[in-house]
């Protein structure tokens, strides 16, 4: 009887595992943090048999190669993939034995590399799992723009191909085990639940229900920038990582902390963001240890920078570096524990800045204040207040002096992200109010929205708004929403007038998709017109299930 054991990496959106049988093991794509995998191993009383991993990761330094080095495992690694290491070579069809009537088949997935290997494990000879890696994951695939820019269309093409073959050749109950997919960077999307199988992905996953010209169209126009850190990554594994050393960092007094913030040095405190708005050095960043700290302290810190880390407690500094030797920040230059009474200089007093929620913005008015949305550019295409200024958070530093003047509300989705766009804020001087609030709170506390859903849309229209359909004739009349106003957005390029039904009113835009009405409530905004557009377009106002008709104002 076959076992597979996870082990969550949740700060990286990662899975590793342990599979194996009564005297057997097998590691897959494991974590820097060696002992975790070790731990797992004597907790079962296996031997470790192979070491594997199904690519050469991006998004974090693997611990495979120091664990084949403890354990005497044989470390395999894809035969396509240059590396500087001694390594067993795998290709398509290797059988790797983990013990009488156990096994791993490797199965070639290219596409989130071009070396990607899938291990299908065997029991007896019948697939139970397999260990997809970047390849078909929960709903999604792995990104294939993490390579090369130019192979970036043919690895996406490759993602398709491969989630079909793994689709054809495995049956339905097989458990599908991915790496990425968990608020992984190395992911195009988040998974869709927690666990499934082949039968399941056949249904839903998006790369086996859509043909291959519209899954890579969509595939590409969803990919978002790509954390700055991952150019690193790449190169570390290839060359192997060194053994990473836990061990406490020096300790730091205040003249220290003083001293590494006047020389340019990164001070990161650990704690809360509603403690650190409350009262923090000056000059210090926040990077809160429960959020993502690996990966956004890794995006944002310049590639070497020494970086001092400030917790509330020594088992809180302990688990913030074994999240960032994940990411390859090795060693804190210095720590200090405890709180900012204990990092300020004599005669020093705390820095803080306000906290609000998007209600406490709609009840002060946004015209004399500066918006700044942080969030990433997918996520704004879904939505933001209107007359926002967007930077997103891994730009703020490279981009603050593109910010207006005047107090600035920072806001992301939920509020990890804009505590750290309020420290970089505060420690460049600016006065700063950190909106920690979940974003869907903004439109219901009356903030004016650049873009709506269909529902939102639906009651604007229904009360003083005017939904203007900027598609093209032959969409028009194939369908639209009852009381809409067509006016195309190929006539208003042009110049051509609004409708008069359409004439000093507010307007919500829809076209087909979203795309053609963000383009064309820009123009109409631009014109000095109050005009929205609606997310997703006709598209998501029918799978809203709101009335379409065939009759209805054209103008």
């Amino acid at each position: 009887m076959s076992f597979v054991d996870t082990i969550e990496v949740p700060g990286l959106g990662n899975r590793s595992y342990l599979a194996g049988g009564a005297h057997g093991a097998v590691a897959v794509d494991p974590p820097r943090d060696v002992d975790r995998v070790l731990a797992a191993v004597a907790r079962r009383g296996v031997r470790l048999t192979q070491v594997v991993e199904t690519h050469v990761h991006n998004d974090y330094v693997s611990g495979g190669l120091e664990l084949a080095r403890l354990t005497g495992a044989a470390y395999v690694v894809p035969a396509g993939a240059r590396v500087a290491y001694e390594r067993v070579p795998v290709a398509d069809g290797d059988v790797l034995e983990i013990e009488a009537g156990l096994a791993l088949r490797a199965l070639a997935t290219p596409g989130h590399t071009p070396h990607h290997t899938s291990y299908v494990l065997e029991e007896t000879g019948r697939a139970v799992a397999v260990f997809t890696g970047g390849s078909l994951l929960i709903g999604t695939v792995g990104r294939p723009d993490l390579v090369e820019p130019r192979l970036t269309g043919e690895l996406a093409r490759a993602q398709h191909a491969s989630a079909h073959r793994l689709a054809a050749e495995l049956p339905d109950a097989t458990a599908v085990l991915p790496t990425h997919g968990f608020g992984s960077f190395c992911s195009a999307g988040d998974a869709a639940g927690p666990d499934t199988t082949i039968g399941r992905e056949r249904a839903v996953n998006e790369a086996l229900v859509k043909d291959v010209d519209t899954f890579v169209a969509e595939l590409l126009a969803g990919l978002d920038d790509v954390p700055a850190y991952y150019a690193h990554m790449g190169p570390l594994n290839s060359g192997g990582p060194a053994p990473v050393d836990l061990t406490p960092p020096g300790r730091a007094d205040a003249a220290e902390i003083a001293a590494r913030l006047a020389a340019g040095e990164w001070v990161v405190d650990l704690r809360n963001r509603v403690a650190f708005a409350e009262g923090h050095v000056s000059g210090t960043l926040n990077f809160e240890a429960d959020g993502q700290l690996a990966t956004y302290l890794a995006w944002l810190l310049p590639w070497g920078r020494p970086v001092t880390l400030l917790a509330e407690s020594a088992a809180q500094l302990a688990a913030a570096q074994r999240e960032l030797i994940r990411v390859g920040i090795d060693r804190p230059a210095a720590a200090a524990t405890g709180a900012p009474e204990a990092w300020l200089r004599a005669g020093e007093r705390p820095r803080s800045f306000p906290r609000a929620t998007f209600a406490d913005l709609a009840a002060r008015g946004t015209e004399d204040v500066v918006v700044l949305d942080v969030r990433r550019d997918t996520e704004r295409a879904g939505g933001h207040i209107r007359g926002s200024v967007h930077i997103p958070l891994h730009q703020v530093r490279e981009r603050l002096g593109e910010i207006p003047g005047g107090t600035v509300w920072v806001h992301c989705a939920g509020g990890m992200r804009a505590a750290v766009a309020a420290s970089l804020l505060d420690a460049a001087g600016r006065d700063v109010v950190a909106v920690d609030d979940g974003f869907a709170a903004a439109g219901a506390a009356g903030l004016p929205m650049a873009r709506l859903t269909p529902a939102e849309a639906r009651e604007r229209t229904d009360a003083d708004a005017v939904l203007l359909d900027v598609r093209e004739a032959g969409e028009w009349a194939a369908g639209h929403a009852p009381r809409a106003v067509h006016a195309p957005l190929s006539g208003l390029a042009a110049g051509a007038p609004l409708p008069p039904a359409a004439a000093d009113r507010p307007l919500v835009v829809i076209c087909h998709s979203g795309r053609r009405s963000r383009e064309a409530a820009a123009l109409l905004t631009a014109r000095g017109l109050d005009a929205v557009d609606v997310v997703g377009g006709m598209t998501a106002w029918r799978a809203a299930g709101l009335a379409v008709t065939a009759e209805g104002t054209a103008g």
